[in-house]
C-alpha cells in the first residue's frame, strides 16, 4: 500500500476493529519499518506523520484504538503532548513514547506522568514487538487492580504479604437500581453503570488516595489504608463519601434533565481491623480486605437512604469533631450481639 503523508494510513487487515494500534512519526521510513514489523500481529496497524493527525484519528476511533506508540521529537506536537491529549480522551489507551538515547531521561519523565512505556531507537523487530506486548500486559493488569496495588506489587518485586490492618470501609449502592434495570435496555444501563457511576464516583475515590476494591453489581467497596498505611484513613473515607454525594447530585440532575435515569446512592462506612491480600483461586485472585468491618460497612449502606452516609461508632472516634453528624438509634448486625452505634453524617 502506497504511504499518503497528510492521511493515517492502515496495515492491510490485521486483527479486530477493537485492537487497533496507531504509529505516529515524522519519519516515513521508520513508519514503514515499523509496519513491516508489526504486520503479523493481532492488531490492525496505522501510521500518522504527526501529533494532529494522530489525534483527529483517535477521535474519531476512541474506543477501537488500543495503542498509540509516538516518537517524542516531532514538529509541531511533541509525542509527550500527543500522548498526553490522547489519553485525556480515553485513558484506557496504551500509551508508548519512542525516543533516541539522548532524550532518555525526558522519556524517564514521561512513564511518571502517566505514559505507560517506552522504546528507544535504534530498536529491532523482536524488541519492538516484545516491548509493545509487555507494555500491554502491564497496562491491563492496572485494570485489574488499583493503582496502589499496582506499585506495591511491582516494588515488592510481585510479592505483596498478607496482613491485618486497621482500615476505613466504604460501601456505595444506588437506590432504586433494581427496578431501574428492569426498564432500561442493556447498552443503556451499562453506559450509565460505566460512564455517569463507576468511572467519575472511582475519580473521586483517587483523588482522597482510596483504593476500588472491587464493584459487586451496582455497588462499590473502598478501603482506606492498605497496601499504603494512612492514618487518616477514617477522615479521609468519610470525606470521600461526602464528594462522591455532590458528584451523584451533580450526576442525577443532568441525567433527569436528559433520559430519566437517576443516581441516588447510599453509603455506609465502618473502621477497624480487617485482613488484607491477594485471595482467590489459582486461575483467579484479587488484593482485598475481609472482616467485621466489611460487614458492617456493607449493612449501614444498605441502611442508608439516597444521598445519606451512616458510619460506625469507631469511624466517628477517629473523626475528632472534623465532621458534624448526628447520633442515630443502634442497629443490629449479623455476627454482634449487641446493638451497633450509628451515625449519619450531615451536608
Amino acid at each position: 500500500m502506497e504511504f499518503d503523508s497528510h492521511m493515517v494510513i492502515p496495515n492491510v487487515a490485521q486483527g479486530t476493529p477493537m485492537d487497533k494500534l496507531l504509529f505516529i512519526d515524522d519519519e516515513e521510513g521508520i513508519r514503514r519499518s515499523v509496519v513491516r514489523a508489526l504486520k503479523n500481529e493481532p492488531y490492525e496497524t496505522y501510521t500518522a506523520e504527526n501529533g494532529d493527525i494522530g489525534i483527529a484519528f483517535v477521535k474519531k476511533n476512541l474506543f477501537e484504538v488500543a495503542t498509540v506508540i509516538s516518537d517524542y521529537k516531532m514538529p509541531g506536537l511533541d509525542g509527550l503532548e500527543t500522548l498526553s491529549a490522547i489519553g485525556n480522551m480515553n485513558p484506557e489507551i496504551t500509551r508508548i513514547i519512542l525516543t533516541g538515547y539522548t532524550t532518555m531521561e525526558a522519556a524517564i519523565q514521561a512513564t511518571n506522568e502517566g505514559v505507560d512505556g517506552f522504546l528507544t531507537k535504534p530498536f529491532d523487530n523482536v524488541e519492538l514487538r516484545a516491548k509493545i506486548r509487555t507494555i500491554n500486559v502491564r497496562k491491563r493488569l492496572k485494570q485489574f487492580v488499583s493503582e496502589q496495588v499496582y506499585k506495591k506489587i511491582e516494588k515488592a518485586q510481585g510479592v505483596l504479604k498478607p496482613s491485618f490492618h486497621e482500615v476505613s470501609i466504604l460501601f456505595s449502592d444506588i437506590r432504586g437500581f433494581t427496578r431501574m434495570s428492569q426498564h432500561v435496555p442493556p447498552d443503556k444501563l451499562a453506559s450509565f453503570l460505566n460512564n455517569d457511576y463507576f468511572a467519575p464516583l472511582g475519580e473521586v475515590v483517587y483523588k482522597y488516595n482510596g483504593v476500588v476494591d472491587k464493584h459487586i453489581g451496582d455497588s462499590i467497596m473502598v478501603i482506606f489504608g492498605p497496601p499504603v498505611a494512612n492514618d487518616d484513613h477514617a477522615i479521609q473515607s468519610v470525606k470521600t463519601a461526602m464528594a462522591m454525594q455532590r458528584k451523584a447530585m451533580e450526576i442525577d440532575k443532568r441525567l433527569q434533565e436528559n433520559n430519566g435515569l437517576r443516581l441516588k446512592i447510599g453509603i455506609g462506612i465502618s473502621t477497624g481491623k480487617v485482613f488484607s491480600g491477594i485471595l482467590g483461586s489459582l486461575r483467579i485472585k484479587e488484593y482485598t480486605s475481609i472482616g467485621m468491618p466489611v460487614n458492617i460497612a456493607a449493612r449501614l449502606q444498605g441502611l442508608a437512604n439516597g444521598d445519606e452516609i451512616l458510619i460506625s461508632n469507631k469511624t466517628f472516634e477517629k473523626l475528632s469533631d472534623k465532621i458534624d453528624v448526628e447520633a442515630l438509634p443502634p442497629v443490629t448486625v449479623k455476627g454482634i450481639k449487641e446493638p451497633i452505634k450509628v451515625y449519619k453524617v450531615k451536608s
